[in-house]
């Protein structure tokens, strides 16, 4: 049964396109929504005013203070805002939300209807054991969103949009700038406004923050403003009194502040802490994760699943992406991927409580790209009777079957180039391993299905499988990430360096390079793990992304490559010198050990891929020879040598 409307459809809007309603109050109990004028409390006192009258018509009395109070408790506030229904849950009672949010869905689609309040962790765990982070709305995420989000809180009561709102608390600021614009009012509208302002500085709403304050006042400016009545006053006294009040807010607000100035950043980011709470505690949902700094604001969360008495239930939102008709949001139809992911996910650990799948909307790497698939993913798994969650990151193969058919080769070769390019990019980070590069412990080749639709029709709606790589996160900060006053402390400093040089050892002899043949190193993929105090205990090398890409070139041309890690960091450096024997002497000692664990187990080396195929064109198995020989031939001397005649 379709709920009551008591005012405009929570999405209705005007000729203008703006909202008619920009609040809401839904009692899925009652099956009722409520979006008249004024706030969430005088929202449920009409609805109780006209279920009274209601039960008048039938011949029953009203209800009683308790009935009140139990119709009142069982309200959910709502926020209306560019096409969206904000929920704002009660921490205490999620399962009122969860019943709200259904009832909402028998009116708009589920993608229009998503929650706030995801900084309390008891929200964010209900919303995640759903599977559904992708409903949790999101914190801006640059400068120009975060101007947007000011403008767009702009709401009023029962007249003019004087306040700014905010969406997690329920309170509506009000600025000196706007307090002032009230002047240019008729009398009675000056009036009208300032017993709105008065009569509701003073109340509190149901979650206990004030329904009005004062942006940046004095506390003391609410008692001046309380203790007119401004009903009372003939129109020369009410502007006499209101003038006065505006010299008193005023004066407790610095000049700087008084014009509401988005393009000032200390307005603009006051007034962002003040709709958003706990202003030095806003974090992104990344962050709460524990993801590193590149990670922040990057991920779109993707429709996930969840386990309930042993059955695994995806989100319909996924059944709506997979129909060409389906009300959901393109990004969901252009990318369902996620529901193979939490296959692969709940078959291989069996006891999931829920799973999400975020992905990363811009690419994390810096480097140039040609062809091939490019996706990373970010997946989070609760599993039963674990505190914690396991973190996980999901690198689509760049070269696959859908791309091979793209190229125009027939199905079969598709799928055996597919299935060699797997096979290569294993057998790459073997090597790398073998040759001391610390990179994670775990990494696992995973296939899902799609339907083909690229540039060969013939093959149009066949099942292809497609490649990815699936590794636990790494839970550390990336090297060219580190914020610059961290190498102010010299001991950080130090085992940084050690840490680095060691990394580039290894990086240097399966000389790492992308397509312009640019050394990568110390660009991202290099991962600083820090223990309880801050300072570095290791690195590891999250990927291998371009190793072996040169076999031949003497290593010792590589030296201004291999020296920028330390050149770039030198004027931030309180011992640039001390910084760069460090670097040195962790990169030539691990050198050696790796050289001469080469001598010492030459067979081991050797035939490691002997019975892969070897093309002198260019095949791994002989990529792995050439540098061998080169790492037996390199002169550690010169090498050194070369590395401090680079040095800045």
């Amino acid at each position: 049964m379709q709920p009551r409307i008591i005012g405009p459809h929570p999405l209705a809007t005007d000729d203008r396109g703006r909202l008619l309603a920009r609040i809401g109050t839904v009692l899925p109990y009652e099956n009722a929504v409520i979006t008249l004028p004024g706030i969430h409390a005088t929202q449920r006192s009409a609805y109780l005013d006209q279920l009274d009258e209601q039960r008048g018509t039938s011949g029953l009395g009203p209800l009683d203070e308790e009935e009140r109070s139990a119709v009142w408790r069982s309200a959910v506030d709502l926020i209306m805002n560019d096409g969206v229904i904000l929920i704002r849950p009660d921490p205490e009672n999620m399962a009122l939300c969860f019943a709200a949010d259904e009832l909402l869905q028998t009116m708009v689609p589920k993608t229009q209807i998503h929650f706030l309040n995801a900084l309390d962790t008891r929200v964010r765990n209900a919303i995640k054991r759903r599977g559904e982070s992708w409903r949790i709305t999101p914190l801006p995420k640059t400068v120009a969103e975060m101007k947007a989000m000011i403008a767009a809180s702009r709401i009023g009561i029962g007249h003019r949009e004087i306040y700014y709102y905010s969406q997690s608390t329920g309170t509506r600021l009000l600025t000196g700038q706007e307090f002032a614009r009230l002047r240019a009012l008729g009398d009675e509208d000056l009036r009208s406004h300032l017993t709105e302002i008065r009569r509701y500085c003073t109340c509190r709403n149901g979650l206990d923050y004030p329904e009005i304050d004062f942006f940046l006042a004095d506390p003391t400016f609410r008692d001046a403003l309380t203790g007119v009545d401004f009903s009372a006053l003939d129109p020369p006294a009410l502007r006499s009194a209101h003038a006065e009040l505006l010299l008193k807010l005023s004066a407790t607000v610095r000049p700087e502040l008084r014009q509401d100035d988005v393009e000032n950043p200390e307005w603009r980011w006051r007034m962002f802490v003040a709709l958003v709470p706990h202003g030095e505690d806003v974090v992104s949902e990344e962050a709460l994760l524990g993801l590193g700094t590149e990670f922040y604001m990057q991920i779109q969360w993707l429709p996930g699943g969840r386990i309930e008495q042993g059955e695994l239930i995806f989100d319909e939102v996924l059944d709506e992406a997979r129909s060409e008709t389906g009300r959901c949001e393109p990004a969901f139809r252009s990318d369902d991927k996620a529901r193979g992911f939490i296959f692969n996910l709940v078959r291989e650990y069996g006891d999931v409580e829920y799973v999400n799948v975020g992905r990363v909307v811009t690419p994390l790497a810096r480097r140039r790209v040609a062809g091939g698939r490019r996706g990373v993913y970010v997946v989070e798994l609760k599993r039963r009777g674990e505190a914690g969650q396991i973190l996980k990151i999901l690198r689509m193969q760049r070269w696959g079957v859908r791309e091979h058919l793209d190229e125009g080769k027939p199905l079969l070769r598709a799928i055996m180039e597919s299935e060699e390019y797997t096979e290569y990019i294993l057998d790459r980070r073997l090597a790398c391993r073998q040759l001391g590069m610390n990179l994670p412990h775990r990494l696992t080749a995973c296939k899902i299905g799609e339907s083909y639709h690229g540039r060969q029709e013939c093959y149009h709606g066949a099942r292809i499988w497609t490649p990815y790589f699936e590794r636990d996160y790494i839970r550390g900060m990336a090297t060219d990430m580190v914020p610059r006053c961290r190498f102010e402390n010299p001991d950080f400093a130090l085992r940084f360096a050690e840490l680095l040089g060691r990394a580039a050892a290894p990086n240097l002899i399966v000389c790492r390079r992308d397509l312009d043949g640019t050394v990568i190193f110390d660009d991202g993929d290099e991962v600083l793990i820090e223990d309880e105090n801050g300072l570095p205990v290791d690195l590891v090398v999250s990927e291998s992304t371009g190793a072996f890409d040169d076999y031949t070139t003497p290593l010792h041309h590589f030296a201004p490559d291999y020296a920028a890690p330390v050149n770039k960091r030198t004027a931030l450096l309180p011992e640039p010198a001390k910084f760069a024997e460090a670097y040195l002497g962790a990169l030539i000692v691990h050198f050696d050990r790796i050289q001469q664990e080469y001598r010492k187990r030459r067979r081991a080396f050797d035939t490691l891929f002997k019975h892969r195929f070897h093309d002198e064109g260019g095949s791994l198995a002989y990529r792995w020879e050439l540098v061998l020989k080169r790492l037996e031939r390199t002169d550690l001397g010169r090498l050194e040598q070369a590395l401090r005649d680079n040095f800045a």
